[in-house]
C-alpha cells in the first residue's frame, strides 16, 4: 500500500528553492501538522545544505551508534545509490529534526559504502536494480516503518520525479515574501506534463508568509 505524499518546499514568489533566508521555524513547524513518520529528501539536497551552511566536523563515537530518545521524531529517508553522502551522514544524524537517516541503495552501490553504513548502523535498504525504486520505497516505508504519510522536503530533481511518476498526493508550499530572480534555482522543471490542481488550503502567516496547499487530484 502506498501512503499519502506530500511534497512540501519552502519558496519564493518567482518559484525559487535557494537565494533567500529560509523561515526555517516556520516550515518545519507547518511539516510537523502532518505527522508524517518518515520525510524523503534527495542526496543532492543534502550536499547543497552541506555547501550552503558548512561541511560536518569529523565524526566522533557518538556517530557510530544511532542517536536514542527520539522515537517520536520522523526519520530522514535518503535514496543514495552512487555513495555521495560517504563521510558525511552523521552531519544530519546530529540534526535535531530527525530520528536517524534511513538510506535507500540499489544493487550497483559500492561495496565499500554499505560497509560503511554497517559500521556506523545506518539502516539501508536495496531496492532496485541501478537506481532506487521510488514506488517501492514508499511501500516500503509504509509497511515496515507505518508511514501513513511521507513528507517529501527535497530540491527539484527528486521532486520533480515523484509528481512524474503520479507519486504525490499533495503539494505544500511556504512561500517567501521575496523574488531571487536569475539565480534562483526553480523547484519546477521545465519537463514537467501540464497539469490541474485544486487548491485546499491558503493561510497567511505573519511575516509575509503564505502557506498554501494543492491537492493533485484536480481533475
Amino acid at each position: 500500500m502506498l501512503p499519502k505524499v506530500v511534497l512540501h518546499n519552502s519558496i519564493s514568489l518567482d518559484g525559487s528553492l535557494l537565494g533567500f533566508d529560509v523561515d526555517m521555524g516556520t516550515h518545519y513547524g507547518l511539516a510537523g501538522k502532518y505527522g508524517a513518520k518518515a520525510t524523503l529528501a534527495g542526496s543532492n539536497t543534502a550536499l547543497k545544505g552541506f555547501e550552503l551552511f558548512g561541511a560536518p566536523p569529523p565524526e566522533e563515537e557518538r556517530d557510530m551508534i544511532r542517536p536514542e530518545g527520539r522515537e517520536h521524531l520522523p526519520f530522514i529517508v535518503i535514496p543514495d545509490s552512487t555513495g555521495k553522502l560517504k563521510g558525511m551522514l552523521h552531519g544530519i544524524r546530529r540534526t535535531e529534526y530527525f530520528r536517524d537517516v534511513i538510506v535507500l541503495l540499489s544493487e550497483s552501490t559500492p561495496q565499500e559504502y554499505i560497509s560503511y553504513l554497517k559500521d556506523r548502523d545506518y539502516i539501508h535498504h536495496v531496492l532496485g536494480e541501478k537506481k532506487v525504486d521510488l514506488e517501492r520505497a514508499l511501500h516500503l516505508l509504509h509497511d515496515e516503518y507505518g508511514a501513513g504519510t511521507v513528507l517529501v522536503d527535497t530540491g527539484s530533481i527528486l521532486g520533480n520525479l515523484l509528481i512524474e511518476k503520479g507519486l504525490v498526493s499533495e503539494i505544500s508550499l511556504l512561500v517567501h515574501p521575496v523574488m531571487v530572480g536569475s539565480n534562483g534555482y526553480q523547484m519546477f522543471g521545465p519537463d514537467l506534463t501540464s497539469r490541474k490542481m485544486e487548491l485546499l488550503r491558503s493561510e497567511m502567516l505573519g511575516k509575509g508568509l503564505v502557506w498554501t496547499v494543492y491537492s493533485m487530484n484536480g481533475g
